[in-house]
């Protein structure tokens, strides 16, 4: 079960439709992304989920510009994922996880890439996943993006990270409880 800051608080009806008018536009901008898909559909299923919908704004305020990047019809639920052409600004500086952070004893970051994806309701990409939204764009060609790491990688204290350059996608390693301004995260929705 994922913790979220959100505590049932619906947003003001104001902010969910200048919310809307924001993804709907992104939406219509980036059909390549989501051919066959229906906005319509996409806002009925958000303005029946006031938690999805929250965590999508906390998607848009830290700067991720979420988009509909599939759907799921096993589950019936839209996939949203960050589409910022860079890591969110807003959620850069952070070291992997809650573990990281309390190892560091000097200048530790403010938060992890792990728990803020959790007070946000969303998940980190993983590896796949992160390949996979590469194929609609180019990502991170300035900045590098945590992505969820394999329990054996973090066992030994690693965590991996993932970038675009010299024309493909690369995955790295690092300590975890390292942190950098142009390292973030990008998260993952189904609504």
């Amino acid at each position: 079960m994922k913790k979220t800051i959100n505590n049932g608080t619906a947003l003001p009806q104001e902010r969910i439709l200048e919310l809307f008018q924001v993804l709907h536009t992104r939406f219509e901008k980036n059909m390549d992304r989501h051919q066959g898909l229906e906005w319509c559909k996409i806002q009925t299923k958000l303005e029946n989920n006031n938690e999805k919908l929250w965590s999508i704004n906390e998607m848009e305020e830290t700067g991720g510009e979420p988009d509909v990047i599939g759907y799921d019809a096993k589950t019936d639920e839209f996939i949203f994922c960050d589409c910022a052409t860079e890591s969110p600004k807003g959620r850069r500086s952070v070291c992997y996880d809650h573990d990281a952070l309390e190892s560091r004893k000097e200048h530790k970051p403010k938060n992890s890439a792990v728990g803020m994806a959790s007070e946000m309701g969303i998940e980190l990409l993983t590896e796949e996943q992160y390949r996979e939204l590469q194929q609609l764009g180019k990502f991170d060609t300035k900045t590098s993006s945590w992505v969820a790491t394999p329990a054996d990688i973090r066992e030994l204290g690693g965590a991996i990270f993932g970038d675009w350059r010299f024309g493909r996608v690369f995955i790295y390693h690092n300590g975890a409880e390292s942190y950098y301004g142009a390292r973030g995260f990008r998260g993952l929705l189904r609504v």
